[in-house]
Formats: structure tokens, sequence, C-alpha cells
């Protein structure tokens, strides 16, 4: 393949040369079109080459395509209101980065400076990230090999469980961090209440929440933000993936709980570079204006639905939440994945027997069908 003598080897290859999307579909090389129920893991929420997103790029690159958070840009500043517009209400302050792991590294950074703690709390099966931090609050040990001795002290609770949770946050705890949705962990989704129960704890405790939302966020469980499913505001809630429409940037909002952070206690040199801010405005104007979090509802519904009428033998469970799916299987995941790959279907694994689906909100509900038609029939081999 074109980068296996070139790239270092860290990177699990699918063996197909992608060169173009648009929507919900993507191209290889040879001409062949596949449905993208993957999104590049969550990153094309509206689509890959959304047009309005690449219309504002092409007009930012004329303008100015970086310059230092230093200075103060207008493209910055109106990513920011936006988002902040869609987040829980109190949030009230953005950090800018990259990327999610990174939204993560700021997340506890910030935890340890507010409150004066060095404690962390994160869930079993939980993914963070794989910088050194982030890969602290990140449960899975085939991830974590080879760093022991690296890494933050941090305490792992069952997920959805209370009981759990309550018997290791204590008065050391900095904060509690936690997916809404577990995504990497295999697409588990909490009871109702749990996320209300987790925030009081943590105001009993005098610990921090920090929710990690880069999956799920941006309308992916058919509100914007998991969270606001529950109507909790949390202290911080890490954002990425989706948020430039395909371009990296990632951010790091702030609750009113936490004030203004220390002037330069932290910093990120492309971190709210004007290029992606300016992609991130049109991306978020385009899910508010087209209702994709009403989408990303009612077409995860139609889809569930789908997939539980099948009634397959082979199928263990079919859960999720609006366009956030997981399919377990009573077997590996892997060879089903390779055959749906072989007929145009292009998912995620997630775990050893988790087929996970994260299309582009875009998607129509006859692409839909025709998946659930597609994955019946690779079950049934």
């Amino acid at each position: 393949m074109l980068e296996a003598e070139l790239e270092s080897g860290v990177i699990a290859k699918r063996g197909i040369d992608i060169v173009r999307g648009e929507g919900c579909h993507i191209w290889d090389a040879d001409g062949k079109m596949y449905l993208d129920m993957g999104a590049s893991y969550g990153v094309c929420n509206v689509g890959h080459c959304n047009p309005r997103v690449v219309r504002a790029i092409e007009e930012q690159a004329k303008k100015l395509i970086y310059v230092s958070s230093s200075y103060d840009n207008g493209s910055r500043k109106e990513l920011m209101e936006r988002l902040l517009s869609v987040s829980p209400p109190g949030m009230s302050r953005v950090f800018l980065c990259n990327s999610g792991t990174e939204s993560m590294e700021a997340a506890i950074k910030f935890a340890f400076g507010k409150t004066g703690r060095r404690g962390l709390v994160a869930a079993k099966r939980a993914f963070h990230g794989r910088s050194l931090g982030s890969l602290s609050l990140t449960f899975n040990p085939s991830h974590r090999q080879g760093m022991e001795g690296c890494l933050l002290p941090v305490k792992f609770a069952n997920f959805a469980d209370m009981d759990s949770l309550r018997g290791i946050v204590d008065e050391e705890t900095a904060a509690v961090v936690l997916e809404p949705i577990q995504g990497e962990g295999g697409v588990h989704v909490p009871p109702e209440g749990y996320l209300r129960d987790v925030r009081n704890l943590c105001d009993e405790m005098g610990a921090l929440l920090i929710v990690d939302e880069v999956q799920t966020g941006l309308c992916r469980t058919g509100d914007f933000f998991a969270i606001q499913h529950e109507g909790v505001t949390p202290d911080v809630m890490c954002v990425g993936k989706s948020l430039g429409g395909g371009l990296p940037i990632a951010a790091a909002v702030l609750g009113e709980t936490m004030g203004q952070m220390e002037k330069g206690s932290h910093g990120s040199t492309f971190g709210g570079s004007p290029l992606a801010c300016a992609a991130g405005v049109a991306a978020l104007e385009f899910m508010e204006e087209e209702r994709l979090d009403l989408r990303a509802m009612e077409l995860g519904a139609r889809f569930m639905e789908g997939l539980l009428e099948m009634e397959h033998p082979l199928v263990r469970e079919v859960r999720g939440r609006g366009l956030m799916i997981g399919l377990e299987l009573k077997v590996r995941a892997g060879p089903y994945l390779s055959a749906l790959l072989e007929r145009g279907i292009a998912a995620i694994p997630t775990g050893a027997t988790v087929i996970r689906f994260l299309p582009p909100l875009v998607i129509s509900e006859e692409d839909i069908d025709d998946a659930v038609q597609t994955i019946g029939e690779v079950l049934n081999g």
C-alpha cells in the first residue's frame, strides 16, 4: 500500500486508498464507493467536504491562515461564541486546541490548578486519549502497555455504578472524568439519572466533573451534547472530532465554576488557528440550521429499529443513542467488519465483538435502510 514503508506502523490500516469524499460517501483510488458508517471515528458529522465548510476554508485562507492566539481574531471569537451558545447553561469560557486528547490534557491541568488536589477518578472501559495524561484515564490495558510508571495515578469505578463511584471519590479527588456514553469501550449508555447523581456526588465531595464529549458531542446522540439529555452542567467539557468539519480543532469548555485560568498556565501553538476556527463556525452553523440533533435522534431510532427487527442469532445486543450505535455480536466482529467493507459499508470496531456505527449526520433514510439490509446479509454469510 501507499504508506506501508513510510509510516511508523502504529496505525492499523484497512487496506484501502481513499481519495475523495462527499456527504456520507467516500471513494477509493479504483473508483469504488463506500457508505461511511464511521465518519472517520466521528469527525465528519456534517459530512465529507461539506460545501459550507469548504467555502469558509477557501474564504479564510485568502485572508489569514494562521496567527498566534496572543492576538485577537474575529474567526476565533465567533467560534467561541457559537460553541458557548450551544453548550450546557453555565459554560462561560473556552480553551482552543487541536484534538480531543489535547482538550483532556488541558482539563486535567485546569482541574489540578482549580482544586489544588491531585486525585483523578475515571470509569472502567473508558477511553480519553493516548497522550500520557489522557492515557492515564484510559482503562484498556492494551493501550497502557509499556507506559507503566509514566502515568498519573487514577482510580477506576464501574461505569454507571454509583456505589462503585462513591467508594473511591474522596477529599483528594480533583475530578471525576466520564464519557456520557462510552464509545471506544463498546457504546454503553448509562441509565437515566446516573449523570445527575455523579454531578451531585462531585458537588458533595468538592470535586470537579469533567465530561468527555469528543465523540458524543455536536449532535451525535440527538442533542448538541449528550450530557444535555439529563440537564447536567459539567465544570469542564472536552469537545473535538467534528468541531472543525474535518479540520483539526478541539476545545476545553469551562463552566462558570472554573473562573478564569491563570495566564501562562497552559497554551497551544496552533490551537484556535483562524482557518480551523472559520471551518468550525461553518460546521456549527450547519448543525444548527439543519437540526442535525433532531436528524440524529430520528434516523438513529430508524437504524436501531432495523437492527433489532433482524433478531439475528449472532447478535447479542443493539445499544446506543442517536446515531451512535453499537452492534454486539456473540462472535468476534473482525471478519464481519471486513465483509461489510467488501460490500461497501465502512464501519469501525470497538473491542473484540462490537461493530460501531457513527455515520455522518447527513445520512439519508435510504442509506440507513440499505445498510441494515447489507448488515443482515453479511451476518447470514
